[in-house]
């Protein structure tokens, strides 16, 4: 760009003449964007805007080879090459292309091939090697029935040989009495696993396998396929076999054992081997390697346009980026939202807008605290079953009624409203007049509860005493007499006497310094008192101040993931502005009598009243205004009448008698 003012307008269309022609990428850009307005039929158009680039990219996208170096089946002119790239989708998965079809890519071309010559070269093995395939195409059935009685078998050998070595265990191979006894109480059932875990055929030393007769039932089907399968093609035909016989039958599968066992596994075998041949034996991988490589040509076209469309967007939101992550302008102007304001919560008759999508309220909340403002963690809910977390800083009000389980709406930027929910609390002051007002807060709270606290403990009393009184009248055919009083502790009555010395002389300590101070003027008064709850309420307001000169919105953001790196102050007065208490429409009165209404107690306008006289008649009667004004307002002279106040140097002379009189 030659000029970068025009990032301040934020529109997506951007001036030919703006771009600098006197450099590399600046004549690249220019080139690829004239490009784009020729091919979208507007050669003569000044400007290029998203909407021109996006036409172009979705034209360029949709073409047969559009510069991504990926090409889908519908890309290729031959039938025979879009079956070959329809196949290699279909076993190793595609690759998105521009147009947003599945294609393939040089790399996934490559492994479909090398994993079709491997396949192909393990299904050759049986042509050189005869021993893979002792019966041809019935070797595979062979060996699955041989595999399916293969653990049964050994197991019935191996008891043979057992009964062989000691006559003594034969009853136990073959099993007893007693399992056959449990088998026989119930349902049989040839499926069940209790036949099947019985010996193949009954145990005998040197014993050989039936094929046929007194085989177990439940294998009597697995035994018939073997003999029939495997036995009778390998060995012929036979009615049973001895040990070695079941061994040579191992040993001539075993290469096609393990034949199978080395076959590679690879998703190309679904297309069956004869498919695999034709592909390895057609020059279908270099026809589409060609393909690929006439599409990747064209990358530099295409990366053109990309770097015409990121011009575009960074003139339309670049300065929107900075004015919302580096100076945080928009957050700061408040006739402008910030792209990190979630919305709007009303909650507790306020309005808040700092609120701030979080994805843990736990962990934000860790490092949230650091920004020392009072926030409200919420989790909002809609009908639909939609649900999000938010904090919210309330910056003004106070925070008397805010609790977990409070409720409120929320709106978000689309205007959609949500059921709010607090459940999480991290408490900072809100302002000074709530910490002015907080420690008399607390006292009340105090009262309150230690008030209730006596009423409980009393009414329980109380009932304790009822409780006994009616135990008594029901038992008191069975009274006893009733026990001596207990001795009066000596000790006790001194400590009691002691305390109530010791109050005795604070009280009256604490009277004669009230006494002393109401014997000064009114006005005194007034401003011992005002400095008695400026020093209670000090502590409190100092606090809430320094936290408040502190108040930041980074540790806010810094727990969601942003980066901070300067601090985002929220003074006292801007976070007014954030958070709107609520207040009657301008011009609006509340009208109507409520017929349940307490009527207005008229004592604390009284007591107003009375201070404020009297601090005023102390006032002017002090500095001597009132004396003066009753002189004069009885025709006197003043000079005639002498002064009854002190100006606090000397004492006021003694009137005469006539001037006293006077």
């Amino acid at each position: 760009m030659k000029d970068l003012a025009g990032l301040a307008d934020g529109k997506d269309a951007v001036a030919l003449s703006s771009i600098q022609s006197g450099t590399d990428g600046g004549k690249a850009v220019l080139a690829a964007a004239q490009r784009i307005l020729r091919e979208i039929g507007k050669p003569e158009a000044a400007s290029i805007s998203l909407a021109d680039v996006d036409a172009m990219a979705a034209a360029f996208a949709a073409t047969r080879l559009n510069g991504d170096g990926v090409v889908p089946a519908d890309s290729a002119k031959e039938a025979a090459t879009q079956a070959a790239v329809a196949d290699i989708v279909a076993t190793l998965g595609g690759v998105a292309d521009r147009s947003g079809k599945d294609g393939v890519d040089q790399a996934k071309v490559d492994a479909f091939f090398e994993q079709c010559g491997a396949f192909a070269a393990w299904a050759a093995q049986p042509q050189a090697d005869a021993a893979i395939l002792p019966l041809g195409d019935g070797t595979a059935a062979a060996a699955a029935a041989w595999r399916a009685v293969k653990a049964k078998v050994d197991d019935f050998f191996a008891r043979c040989k057992l009964a062989a070595y000691d006559e003594k265990a034969l009853a136990a191979v073959n099993r007893g009495e007693g399992e056959y006894a449990a088998l026989a109480a119930g349902d049989l059932s040839l499926g069940v696993s209790e036949v099947a875990g019985l010996p193949i055929a009954h145990v005998a030393p040197g014993g050989r396998l039936p094929l046929t007769g007194n085989v177990n039932p439940a294998w009597a089907a697995a035994v018939a396929a073997f003999a029939k399968s495997a036995v009778a093609g390998l060995l012929g035909e036979r009615t049973a076999l001895g040990e070695d016989d079941w061994k040579a039958i191992g040993a001539k599968l075993a290469p096609f054992e393990a034949w199978q066992a080395a076959k590679p596994a690879t998703p190309v075998e679904a297309l069956g081997v004869d498919r695999i041949r034709e592909l390895l034996a057609s020059d279908e991988q270099a026809r589409i390697g060609a393909l690929i490589a006439q599409d990747a040509a064209l990358a530099a076209e295409f990366d053109a346009i990309v770097e015409v469309e990121r011009l575009v967007r960074y003139h339309r939101d670049f300065h929107r980026l900075l004015q919302n992550f580096v100076n945080l302008g928009d957050f700061y102007d408040r006739s402008r939202r910030s792209t990190f304001q979630a919305g709007t919560l009303y909650m507790d008759s306020r309005k808040c807008d700092l609120v701030v999508r979080v994805a843990d309220a736990g962990k934000h909340a860790a490092m949230a605290g650091l920004a020392k403002a009072y926030l409200a963690y919420c989790n909002l809910t809609r009908p639909s079953g939609e649900s999000m977390q938010v904090v919210a800083a309330f910056t003004d009000g106070d925070s008397d009624y805010m609790m977990v389980g409070r409720n409120g709406i929320f709106y978000d930027r689309q205007g959609r409203d949500w059921d709010a929910t607090v459940t999480k609390i991290v408490a900072n002051p809100i302002s000074i007049r709530e910490a002015f007002w907080s420690p008399y807060k607390k006292l009340v709270r105090s009262i309150e509860e230690m008030v209730a606290k006596r009423a409980a403990a009393a009414e329980a009393a109380s009932d304790k005493k009822m409780s006994g009184a009616a135990t008594a009248v029901a038992n008191a055919d069975k009274a006893q007499a009733p026990e001596a009083p207990a001795k009066v502790d000596v000790g006790a009555v001194a400590a009691m006497g002691v305390a109530a010395g010791m109050i005795g002389v604070f009280l009256t300590t604490l009277i004669g310094y009230v006494t002393g101070l109401f014997e000064q003027p009114f006005w005194i008064v007034c401003v011992v008192l005002a400095a008695i709850l400026l020093v209670i309420s000090g502590p409190s307001m100092l606090i809430a101040w320094l936290k408040l000169r502190q108040r930041n919105l980074g540790p806010i953001l810094d727990a969601n993931g942003w980066a901070v790196n300067a601090r985002a102050k929220l003074s006292v007065n801007f976070g007014k502005s954030l958070t709107e208490v609520a207040s009657l429409p301008p011009g609006s009165t509340v009208g109507g009598d409520d017929p349940h209404a307490d009527k207005p107690s008229p004592l604390p306008g009284l007591v107003k009243l009375v201070v404020i006289v009297c601090f005023l008649f102390s006032l002017l009667n002090y500095f001597g205004v009132l004396h003066m004004a009753l002189v004069k307002g009885a025709g006197l002279d003043p000079a005639d009448v002498p002064a009854f106040i002190s100006d606090g140097k000397e004492k006021a002379p003694e009137p005469d008698a006539d001037a006293t009189k006077k």
